[in-house]
């Protein structure tokens, strides 16, 4: 027999804004053991250094995480000039140095070619795989990596304010897509500007729909608890799914729907007139205010991608 599931069956997304020099499965493991919940993971994850917007998924909006990986990020981070290292961030070992400060006029006159769509080679240290190895583990291990340039959205990227932490230093913003790595941007960017940098600073402001407003510091959650799963801070499954259309299901529809059963395109947009509803189009399956799956439409019919057990 498999081992019993423990803990209280919380659904829900919180938004956790976490420390610094913390892993965000670590952050994970405490929220899990402070709301003594059945069921935990993280929408999206950050470096140790990183501080900011975790959102954490629990019971049941673990079936919606995809939704928050796909979604656009906010991040606001120091730049040291000068020094490269191997993890691309000040956690790492430098690597080799440089006498050149870029100044604010080069800075923007370099960084339109870093919005857009552009072409990324993703850091040494990275969770992406190579031959079924994290490209962190071979690296770690003094192994070659080599990964393969990809795209990504940068939507906006900005020069702000200097920081008061040193004149070797440079702060930005960066609004972006899924799977931009901030730390390739500083890269890429020094090189660009004939020198080398790496980040020094780093946090998320926002992930999809959760912002700085709608977090809660690790340290008063654990404060809040059991409690905080009946507090503000425990926001509905479909919060990650507001920008894909509702369908609003009758009670015989939802009922096959949450067996697995597709249900007839036709009749549901008649009564809920759509736009948009093309092959492959997501959508959120509702019966009332319930969201009973999220499915997608495709030769007429509305199929359950993930059903939600209320």
């Amino acid at each position: 027999m498999g081992r019993k599931k423990t803990g209280r069956p919380i659904s829900g997304w919180i938004a956790v804004d976490k420390p610094a020099g913390m892993t965000a499965a670590t952050v994970v493991a405490r929220v899990k053991r402070a709301l003594d919940a059945a069921k935990a993971g993280h929408g999206g994850t950050l470096d140790p250094l990183a501080t900011g917007i975790l959102p954490l998924a629990l019971g049941e909006a673990t079936k919606t995480v995809s939704f928050v990986m796909d979604s656009a990020k906010t991040y606001e981070f120091e730049v040291t000039w000068g020094a490269s290292t191997d993890t691309d961030d000040r956690d790492g070992t430098v690597t080799a140095t440089s006498d050149v400060r870029p100044n604010a006029d080069s800075i923007n006159a370099a960084l339109p070619a870093f919005t857009g769509i552009i072409q990324q080679v993703p850091p040494d240290y990275s969770a992406i795989k190579i031959g079924g190895q994290r490209a962190y583990d071979l690296a770690r291990r003094k192994e070659a990596v080599e990964l393969a340039a990809r795209p990504v959205h940068v939507h906006s990227f900005t020069l702000l304010a200097k920081p008061d932490s040193g004149p070797d230093r440079d702060r930005f913003r960066v609004d972006c897509g899924k799977g931009t790595y901030i730390r390739a941007l500083v890269r890429d960017l020094a090189q660009a500007l004939g020198t080398l940098g790496h980040i020094s600073v780093l946090r998320r402001t926002r992930c999809g729909a959760f912002a700085e407003n709608r977090a809660i510091s690790l340290e008063n959650l654990e404060a809040l608890g059991h409690k905080a799963a009946d507090s503000e801070y425990l926001l509905p499954v479909g919060t990650v799914l507001d920008d894909i259309p509702a369908l609003a299901l009758t009670e015989e529809e939802a009922r096959r729907m949450t067996l697995g059963q597709a249900v007839a395109l036709w009749p549901v947009v008649k009564r809920n007139p759509q736009t948009g509803l093309e092959q492959g189009t997501a959508v959120q399956a509702l019966c009332g205010d319930k969201l009973i799956a999220v499915a997608e439409v495709g030769n007429g019919m509305i199929r359950p991608v993930r059903v939600l057990n209320h």
